[in-house]
């Protein structure tokens, strides 16, 4: 706010915005700075007029921007990279144990007054060390989360479009097919953006492929996962627990997910750290100043 500041009249509409105020907002404005629970449609690029210039994302993903609308008004549209990579990572791999080591559950029993002392058979859990780890996508953040696990994985499988030859080689990891991935990993981890491709990638015929005691994550975009077939795969046992911090609806979480067994949620909280979120305000702020400038933004997606 304060790099913008010095540079821009700044129109503030908070979190809670709703439609019609970010539609009045926006008007004659150069530039949006939107973050993933805003669509920048053609309704508000419309609504901006031809004034607009940058649609700056604070988030890397950018499934929340109509890129050809924005093409076709020649507006630049940018994305912060990189800033969250390690943040979002590690957030996964404390998903990946929490959900292995069944800590919601042994936590809210405990604050609840449930807990009657140690109990030999109480609480068991998945032992990450040894596992195989399966890496759904190798982008920034799903070469990170393979760089925290590989030094205690006993092995680490990846899926991608395209084969990453230096990860490979520097990690030792092994690309394979996505189906492989889901019927031998004990930890799945989604590091994928949300396209027509993507949507519903993990659904009833994944779940039933995956081991009983396999744990599912995922960080990345919630229309990667089919909610409602996941509670019901927690709900009957079909794998061992889940860890989630996105969503197909946000804010809104299905009330099966709320009630499923063995279910570790968060509130997308993926890049929560001070180092990021510093990191990616000023990504935000330097996009917009380069493109108001005339210049190249240095984080240009479309």
């Amino acid at each position: 706010m304060e790099l913008l500041a010095g540079r821009c009249a700044i129109r503030d509409g908070g979190l809670e915005l709703a439609r019609a105020e970010l539609l009045e907002l926006a008007r004659g404005v150069d530039a949006i700075v939107a973050d993933p629970a805003v669509a920048v449609d053609e309704a508000l690029l419309e609504a901006a007029g031809p004034a607009l210039r940058v649609i700056a994302n604070f988030a890397v993903g950018y499934d929340n921007i109509d890129l050809d609308a924005c093409r076709r008004r020649g507006v630049a549209v940018t994305n912060t990279p990189d800033v969250l990579t390690n943040a979002t990572a590690e957030l996964a791999l404390a998903l990946a144990l929490a959900a292995a080591r069944r800590f919601t559950e042994a936590e809210a029993d405990l604050r609840g007054g449930r807990w009657r002392g140690w109990d030999p058979g109480a609480y068991l859990g998945l032992e990450l060390t040894g596992a195989t780890f399966g890496v759904v996508g190798m982008g920034r953040i799903g070469r990170r989360f393979a760089e925290l696990v590989v030094g205690f994985a006993g092995e680490v499988l990846y899926a991608s479009r395209t084969p990453k030859e230096e990860t490979e080689r520097e990690l030792g990891v092994r690309r394979t097919a996505l189906g492989e991935i889901f019927r031998r990993a004990d930890v799945v981890s989604l590091h994928l953006p949300a396209t027509g491709e993507t949507a519903g990638l993990v659904g009833p015929r994944e779940l039933a492929a995956m081991k009983p005691e396999a744990i599912l994550v995922n960080t990345s975009r919630g229309r990667l996962v089919d909610s409602r077939a996941l509670a019901r795969a927690l709900r009957d046992g079909e794998i061992g627990g889940a860890g989630l911090d996105v969503y197909e609806h946000e804010p809104d979480v299905p009330t099966e997910l709320l009630e499923a067994p063995r279910c570790v949620l968060l509130p997308h909280i993926g890049s929560a750290t001070t180092r990021s979120r510093d990191g990616m305000a000023r990504l935000v702020a330097e996009n917009v100043l380069a493109v108001l400038a005339g210049e190249e933004p240095p984080n240009r997606v479309a």
